[in-house]
């Protein structure tokens, strides 16, 4: 063996354990970064909502009254939908000294709080109300998967503990649909779905839950 060759295949060697290093590294390690939304509002219902996105998929919602325990659940958001909350924040520079809140007196809407974190840099930005139009459409999206994943909660509840409330929130949600401010509707099939199939639930629902469930797959 000559001495380029012996110099070629040591360099072979060591690329593959850089190449057996980097595949032993977590998978998230590259995406370890995340865009947090949290709005605190006494007196509302909810009081607390914090929406937890990662740039590698792992999303949480906590929505609760202030009184209640903190209890994060793991739901799905479609990666069109996380791509474009980055994308939102990057155009905010990541939260990175920026100014967000109108400063005039108007009625309180509630301490709402866009947060950045990858790794150890950490960069929020806080704000009652804000004219700023990509904070103005990373709100929308925020706000619009809050009232999302509510609009679960509550029907998985009232199947569980009262079924005759389960007309008035489909009502509820119904009214959401029609104004376009449910980020990804699909995400409330398998309650239509299970509300739909379920005898003990009045027909009247079952029909409504039917309905809504088939313009939802229509509009895809």
């Amino acid at each position: 063996m000559t001495m380029k060759s012996s110099s070629i295949r040591s360099f072979a060697l060591a690329l593959l354990a850089l190449v057996a290093v980097a595949s032993a590294l977590p998978a998230h390690a590259a995406d370890d970064s995340w865009v947090v939304y949290r709005k605190v509002f006494k007196g509302s219902v909810p009081e607390f909502a914090e929406i937890r996105i990662s740039r590698g998929g792992q999303c949480t919602f906590d929505i609760r009254q202030l009184t209640e325990d903190a209890d994060p659940k793991s739901f799905a958001v479609g990666d069109k939908l996380r791509e474009k909350i980055f994308e939102l924040a990057g155009d905010l520079h990541e939260f990175r000294d920026v100014d967000l809140d109108v400063h005039r007196k108007i009625a309180n809407l509630g301490e709402k709080t866009f947060v950045y974190q990858s790794g150890s840099e950490v960069h929020e930005a806080k704000f009652n109300y804000t004219t700023n139009p990509s904070a103005t459409q990373l709100y929308d999206i925020f706000e619009g998967l809050t009232r999302q994943e509510d609009h679960v909660i509550t029907l998985q509840r009232r199947v569980r503990y009262d079924r005759l409330g389960i007309p008035a929130a489909l009502t509820d949600l119904d009214g959401d649909l029609g104004r376009r401010i449910i980020p990804e509707p699909d995400a409330l099939l398998p309650v239509l779905d299970q509300i739909a199939a379920d005898s003990k639930v009045v027909e009247i629902a079952r029909t409504k839950a039917r309905a809504m469930a088939a313009r939802i797959r229509g509009a895809k």
